[in-house]
């Protein structure tokens, strides 16, 4: 019974550690990667859209039988995440009408796809909606826009992924892409986040963003536009990739080897994620995450410098840049702005953010 808990805790701890680096990729390259399975799909059929189910445990409800204490106290941390118990903020302002903050979850899971009553009364009464990037209504262009910038995608000139992979790592990324069917030769040139973002996908979201499925912000963004409303993007995927090409290639090629290497597990690691949304508990995410992967070898000074800037870098300047360009969009009211609900939560977080601009932010449920 013991080896079965100590296996148990061990699979949490492992999906949670790799997940600070898998999930903070995934929000970001998960769009281009949609492009780019859009650009591909060859079938659009309805039984492929549903896809297959994901089929992950919740990591959570695993540690409540192995580790009530820990969940305790990762509990007791994620109740003083300010704003962490909601990914619907109303906001209001003395002479201007009420607009809506809201967080999104960049999946084609029908938990996720489906709003919430509110938000979604909140949406089809708004008159502008902001999302991350208007890009993903377009990904022929998306494409194009990738392409002319291939540095950010692709190792140019003699550099390659292995140059960066010392022998155990090279053996666990083949080992890994050979079971997906890959050849490291085949994909040497890819840049780590790309490829992080495309293997850190469970085959059921794979198959549901190939068959064209809309995860939640490209259906918000294709009714804002058939709702005739004024569509807004927060942030360009130039932008985005900037930004994850700032941080060491270190970090992103360790990411990426320890994503590959957690495998199968990566469905948990989403249905952990898609039910603290559901819940709205966005605030537990990164407790969760720190307070697990500080069990690991991979708590040392270098590993959580990596991931403080990466939250720096991914989250919390991302945040800043966005809540700048919302801000004149609130300033006109009834505007609905629909970000990652990892930017909403936090000191630094959007819903803060607003607080300090001098906006009444009041969660909804």
């Amino acid at each position: 019974m013991k080896d079965q808990q100590s296996k148990a805790a061990s699979v949490a701890e492992v999906a949670a550690a790799t997940a600070l680096y898998a999930l903070g990729v995934l929000h970001i390259v998960v769009i281009a990667v949609t492009m780019m399975l859009i650009m591909m799909a060859q079938s659009r059929a309805q039984d492929q859209a549903n896809g297959p189910s994901c089929g992950g445990k919740n990591l959570l409800a695993e540690m409540a039988r192995t580790d009530p204490e820990t969940l305790k106290n990762i509990e007791a941390k994620a109740a003083e995440v300010a704003f962490g118990q909601n990914i619907l903020f109303k906001l209001e302002k003395a002479g201007r009408e009420p607009s809506y903050l809201f967080g999104t979850m960049h999946m084609t899971d029908p938990r996720v796809v489906s709003m919430p009553s509110m938000a979604q009364k909140a949406f089809d009464n708004s008159e502008i909606v902001a999302i991350e990037s208007t890009e993903i209504l377009d990904p022929a262009q998306a494409q194009i826009t990738l392409i002319s910038t291939p540095e950010l995608t692709m190792f140019l000139g003699d550099d390659r992924l292995s140059n960066y992979l010392d022998d155990e790592s090279k053996q666990v990324l083949a080992e890994g892409l050979a079971e997906r069917g890959l050849q490291l030769a085949l994909i040497d040139r890819m840049k780590p986040w790309l490829l992080s973002g495309m293997l850190a996908l469970p085959e059921c979201e794979f198959t549901r963003k190939q068959a064209g499925a809309p995860f939640l912000d490209l259906a918000l963004a294709q009714n804002a536009e058939a709702q005739g409303k004024t569509l807004v993007g927060l942030e360009t995927l130039i932008e985005q990739f900037n930004a994850l090409a700032s941080l060491p290639m270190k970090f992103h090629v360790q990411g990426l080897v320890d994503t590959i290497a957690l495998g199968d597990q990566v469905d948990d690691v989403l249905e952990t994620m898609i039910v603290l949304y559901t819940e709205g508990k966005i605030g537990t995410v990164w407790p969760l995450l720190r307070t697990i992967s500080s069990q690991l070898g991979d708590s040392t000074p270098d590993a959580a410098a990596g991931y403080a800037e990466f939250e720096e870098t991914m989250v919390n300047t991302r945040n800043r840049n966005m809540f700048d360009r919302s801000l004149p969009l609130v300033e006109q009211g009834n505007a609905f702005i629909a970000v990652g609900a990892l930017h909403l939560p936090g000191e630094e977080g959007l819903a803060k953010l607003y607080q300090d601009a001098g906006y009444t932010v009041t969660p909804l449920k």
